[in-house]
């Protein structure tokens, strides 16, 4: 794994919150076939120096770069959210406590 390294960042035009990091000027056609088609076109977010240290919202630096190091890019899924459960018996705007 390299100390530094120069990394853009795509979002998913098929997956809302899905975004890709791969090597500054990495090749689109030589990523997997199967994650090109669940990713769609990659929409262009950033650039950015990533370092072991970095701290991102959902992951870290050093993650990032073990991944890119792998298998040349770094998936970042949408969280699972179990916030959705919604209690139907109560007014919206009610609380109870």
């Amino acid at each position: 794994m390299n100390e530094r390294e120069f990394v853009s960042v795509f979002r998913s035009s098929k997956k809302s919150d899905t975004y890709i990091f791969v090597r500054r000027g990495q090749d689109w056609d030589e990523l997997p076939e199967s994650l090109k088609q669940v990713f769609g076109r990659p929409v262009h977010s950033m650039d950015l120096i990533m370092t072991p240290e970095r701290k991102l919202a959902r992951t870290t630096g050093e993650e990032v770069l073990s991944a890119i190091a792998d298998k040349d890019f770094y998936l970042q899924m949408p969280e699972e959210q179990d916030a959705y459960v919604i209690n139907f018996r109560t007014k919206p705007g009610l609380r109870h406590s």
